[in-house]
């Protein structure tokens, strides 16, 4: 998977592009426990902007009037992601929009470093975009937490959910 990454309103460290970094290690966890996010054929974006931009998002594409921590835009249902052949053009995965506001709250009070909490919001909503959903059932939530836990793991991240 190929990802266009634009850094808005996210802190910068002397180490230069930190934010597309974590999106790239984040994406490679996630499709080591999601195969069908390895398909070379994949592109998507994930946008670092802040809390009015992604309450804006979320107010215009899902008429919800509040902020929130990520939103996923998916343009493929599972079926056809499941069924894209590795060989063809490029085809577009979907958006991903991060809050930073929303995320260095949730982090604090998490007491996990923003870095870790950012890296399990783009797995959480990579996963969105191959059509995974916690919000359909409470087995779902669990299979798709399952997941962000394996994907943490291999980057030495503990689990956000406290099961392990």
């Amino acid at each position: 998977m190929q990802l266009e990454i634009d850094v808005e309103s996210w802190p910068s460290s002397a180490k230069g592009d930190e934010w597309s970094a974590l999106a790239e290690r984040a994406a490679r966890a996630a499709a080591a426990v999601e195969p069908c996010l390895a398909n070379p054929r994949l592109e998507a974006s994930v946008l670092f902007t802040d809390d009015a931009a992604v309450h804006a998002l979320n107010r215009e594409w899902r008429t919800k009037d509040k902020p929130t921590n990520v939103l996923s835009f998916p343009m493929l249902e599972r079926e056809e992601l499941l069924a894209l052949d590795p060989d063809g053009p490029p085809v577009l995965l979907g958006d991903i929009a991060l809050a930073h506001e929303a995320c260095a709250r949730e982090a604090a009070e998490k007491g996990v470093s923003l870095h870790d909490h950012a890296t399990h919001l783009v797995i959480h909503g990579l996963l969105h975009l191959a059509g995974l959903d916690h919000e359909i059932s409470p087995r779902d939530a669990q299979e798709m937490e399952a997941l962000e836990v394996k994907a943490l793991a291999q980057l030495g991240i503990a689990d956000p959910y406290g099961d392990a």
